[in-house]
């Protein structure tokens, strides 16, 4: 993928290369997550967050592990209780 050097308007805006957004599937409208690390900014889109969080999330669940078969069992045994 080509680097692009743009210019900062003087309200701020930037203009993301067709490139990029044919790349990333957006249309004008979409909605994307701006992030500032390491000096950095970073676009990305919803769907790369939320694959984001769910990777950080399984980092913690054992191999084998199954938190649904875990929620499921719980709801049985509260719904016995009642």
């Amino acid at each position: 993928m080509p680097i692009f050097k743009i210019k900062i308007a003087k309200d701020g805006r930037v203009v993301i290369p067709l490139e990029y957004l044919q790349q990333l599937g957006l249309q004008p409208g979409n909605k994307v997550i701006m992030q500032l690390k390491d000096s950095e900014i970073r676009i990305f889109t919803p769907d790369r967050a939320i694959e984001r969080a769910q990777t950080w999330v399984r980092s913690f669940i054992p191999e084998g592990h199954s938190l649904v078969d875990e929620l499921i069992a719980e709801r049985r045994k509260e719904s016995l209780r009642e």
